[in-house]
């Protein structure tokens, strides 16, 4: 058999949390990347730097000050165990929250490229007939940024699938609950299992190949004048 049923459950186990990072994402992101790419607010650099953050900041940076603040005595811990649910580390829950900081940037910044190409005339024109911005945002600017939709959905998914250090950190190594399949390689190499080690890599290195070869083969071809 090519793969065991701990390398399919840990397959399963990330396709579930990207699928879930990928719609939280597109939920929040939107008009995260919407205000961005429309405001003439001081705060933009901030803010944008703060959503690139992830993009530079080592994986176990990120890791180690979401373990602290999820944790007994961290915000996020207090306010999760006030509602009920407890301590989000070496849950799939705190792989979710984990992965949404993580992935942020590779929704936000593809959506916020291409709000800004549509530009303004679309938007003044509309505003001319009578749509109101909300009535716009949905009518003119979704249908017109939906190339950019699709490659923020595709990164974002993509990027969590590959995820190692953040849910090493947040998560650990609990079989079923946060071990997915960056994790499970891991395994395979430190018990010198190369050989599945291997087949697993290989499933995930054809997996990416083949997202970013559907992504580059959809992308529309500019128009020559």
């Amino acid at each position: 058999m090519l793969l065991d049923s701990a390398d399919l459950q840990a397959i399963w186990l990330t396709v579930r949390l990207a699928a879930i990072v990928t719609v939280i994402l597109l939920l929040v992101g939107t008009p995260v990347a919407w205000w961005l790419a429309r405001t003439r607010s001081w705060a933009k650099g901030p803010l944008g730097a703060m959503v690139a953050l992830p993009l530079v900041l080592p994986p176990s940076v990120l890791g180690f000050y979401l373990l602290l603040a999820m944790g007994p005595n961290g915000p996020l811990g207090w306010l999760t165990t006030k509602l009920g649910v407890g301590p989000l580390p070496f849950t799939f829950w705190g792989l979710v929250l984990a992965s949404v900081f993580y992935s942020l940037p590779f929704m936000v910044q593809p959506l916020q490229n291409s709000f800004e190409a549509i530009g303004e005339r679309p938007l003044q024109v509309a505003a001319t007939l009578g749509a109101s911005p909300l009535n716009a945002f949905f009518t003119i600017a979704l249908p017109l940024a939906k190339p950019g939709f699709l490659t923020a959905s595709i990164m974002t998914f993509a990027h969590t699938v590959g995820e190692f250090g953040v849910v090493l950190m947040i998560g650990g190594n609990i079989p079923g609950v946060t071990r997915v399949a960056s994790v499970q390689i891991y395994d395979h190499v430190e018990a010198l299992e190369y050989g599945q080690a291997h087949r697993l890599a290989a499933v995930m290195l054809i997996f990416s190949f083949l997202v970013l070869l559907g992504m580059y083969a959809w992308k529309p071809r500019p128009q020559k004048g």
